[in-house]
């Protein structure tokens, strides 16, 4: 079992902040037509899912500490913050926002947030691969993963022209990934999510 920790401690040495605001509108323009590739760059850490089972930890405070499960409707309870929206965010979007709910009653709050367990997701992987098919996932699985569990790639694969096509509220996302760039540490780790489907030409 794979467990994602994320403490204000390391917040420096941890955090990478993938979307890059630009200064000028020429700049913007020029990261509209670039859409389609952001996502890769977006979803480089595991994002919490309903079923998944949380440990908050609150510095000092035994209390406030709490073992959570996110509800079917994506969110959690905790004390004094109450019902919150889990679903969506990584552990560090959601440690960041219970620090900032617990500042009306604790001064300068530290909180970490653990995925104990994750909910099984159900991929698919497809194409030039040795064991295609339905795979479940039990845990923050990568792309890379994934592709073992799958057998790895057959002899003819364009392992540069890998696609995850996944699904969102408007449709298919379709999100390009190149294995080799991971390889040589060119690219941080893809993260993939329940219902994804990996195809490899």
């Amino acid at each position: 079992m794979k467990h994602t920790l994320v403490s204000a401690t390391a917040l420096a040495a941890f955090v990478s902040f993938a979307p890059v605001v630009s200064a000028n509108g020429a700049a913007k323009d020029a990261d509209k037509k670039k859409a389609p590739q952001a996502p890769a760059a977006i979803d480089d850490e595991y994002r919490v899912g309903p079923g998944d089972k949380l440990r908050i930890e609150v510095y000092k405070d035994p209390q406030l500490s709490q073992s959570v499960q996110v509800r079917p409707d994506g969110k959690i309870t905790l004390p004094l913050v109450g019902d919150m929206e889990a679903t969506g965010r990584t552990p560090i979007e959601l440690r960041d926002t219970i620090a900032k709910s617990l500042k009306d009653y604790i001064n300068n709050p530290t909180v970490t947030v653990i995925v104990v367990e994750a909910l099984a997701s159900q991929i698919f992987v497809m194409g030039e691969v040795t064991h295609p098919g339905t795979m479940q996932l039990h845990g923050p699985t990568t792309i890379l993963q994934a592709l073992a569990m799958a057998g790895g790639f057959k002899e003819f694969a364009n392992t540069k022209d890998v696609k995850v096509l996944r699904p969102n509220g408007s449709g298919i996302e379709t999100i390009k990934f190149n294995y080799k760039d991971v390889i040589n540490g060119d690219a941080k780790p893809f993260y993939l999510r329940s219902g994804d489907t990996v195809i490899v030409p």
